[in-house]
């Protein structure tokens, strides 16, 4: 049962950020609240250091009660979120009043060392938090990995795991999921589905895989794989997957996959931006590709949808960034395959967040408030 502090505290941090120290009585009439509410929800973030509490020296002068106000506390610290991706790790950090900040990112080849992984992320998060990360600047942190769940979970180094490694360098305590998934939670929250409650996010990039959210909370499952789109069997006689299995829609619709369909057979191995070229010299191969790619995750989000009935469908990625046109191949085969039923068909939306929602999902899977309105500012920090 969500208290009143998780539902209106943001509103209250929101407020504060805007306008700077206000008293009581001009944060009750900004916000809406009645008083009962608004002193039980500012006595909750004075007791955590959230907001401070102090008197104007031009007040103490008067007669009277002085006039108290209610201000940020500079020094409660900042949530951070990290995405260790296959070539590179970005960082997202969010402020006390909720409001994204910064993002910061820094590519690296794909063999490079964990605890190189992590020392760079440190370096990006202590350069985002204007180098408080030695003095506590930080109040906790997420962490997103790419990759399937399995492979994230038992991904062991020389100090025990990609957890501990943080938990060492950042000094605190890090969750960690799957990046896909917190894509998920993060275009719910900041992005292309905060109209939603039950959202379906699918991620083409060098791994398909993605993402349930489910009246407004991640779904992790009975055993916490759910999201695994990109082993769902598209063609039963196709090629063999890494997971030892054939035609899994990883086959036919991972960034590796649509780059191997679309290159010549004796030709040189091409990346998305020769992709990106072809497609738009008119190339009937790649656009080929590029649309059967599409047609496959249109079906199988379409029986996504006869399963469990979300909202909003988003897709997002590396691929739908190099070829936005996949877009129109997944959203015709959705609307002729789903179902007619008594309300509207679930809408197809390109991710808004593009490549930091798993780091903006790893923040709020620190705050594990989904359904709080978070949802007001983040375009200003992404990409700063």
């Amino acid at each position: 049962m969500p208290t009143e502090t998780t539902r209106h505290g943001p509103l209250v941090l929101h407020l504060l950020r805007k306008h700077g120290p206000l008293t009581r009585g001009r944060l009750g009439a900004l916000s809406g609240l009645s008083r009962t509410t608004l002193y039980d929800v500012v006595a909750t973030l004075l007791d955590d250091g959230t907001v401070v509490a102090s008197v104007p020296q031009a007040t103490r002068r008067k007669r009277g009660r002085p006039a108290e106000v209610l201000a940020l506390n500079p020094e409660a610290g900042r949530v951070l979120g990290i995405e260790f991706a296959r070539d590179a790790v970005r960082v997202a950090a969010m402020d006390a009043s909720h409001e994204i900040v910064g993002t910061a990112h820094e590519p690296h080849s794909a063999d490079v060392a964990w605890p190189v992984r992590v020392d760079l992320a440190w370096r990006l998060a202590d350069a985002l938090t204007g180098g408080t990360l030695r003095s506590g600047g930080v109040k906790g942190i997420g962490v997103g990995i790419a990759g399937p769940p399995e492979r994230s979970s038992l991904l062991t180094v020389r100090h025990g795991g990609v957890a501990e490694l943080v938990r060492e360098r950042f000094g605190t305590r890090a969750p960690v999921d799957h990046a896909a998934r917190l894509a998920a939670l993060a275009e719910t929250v900041w992005g292309a589905a905060t109209d939603g409650q039950d959202v379906l996010y699918l991620r083409l990039s060098h791994d398909v895989g993605g993402g349930l959210v489910v009246a407004g909370r991640l779904h992790h499952g009975a055993h916490g794989i759910a999201g695994q789109f990109g082993h769902i069997t598209v063609d039963p006689d196709g090629t063999r997957c890494e997971c030892g299995r054939t035609g899994c829609l990883q086959t036919v619709a991972s960034v590796g996959a649509v780059l191997d369909a679309c290159r010549s057979p004796d030709g040189p191995a091409m990346d998305l931006p020769e992709l990106e070229a072809v497609l738009n010299s008119g190339d009937r191969t790649a656009h080929a590709v590029v649309a059967r790619a599409g047609a496959h995750v249109g079906r199988v989000l379409a029986d996504m949808c006869h399963a469990i009935g979300p909202d909003v469908l988003v897709v997002g990625g590396e691929l739908v960034a190099a070829c936005p046109a996949v877009m129109e191949s997944i959203a015709h085969e959705v609307d002729a395959h789903v179902v007619r039923g008594p309300g509207p068909r679930p809408e197809v939306r390109s991710s808004r967040l593009g490549s930091f929602a798993a780091a903006l999902g790893a923040v709020a899977l620190h705050r594990q408030q989904p359904t709080t309105p978070l949802r007001h500012s983040v375009e200003a920090g992404i990409g700063a």
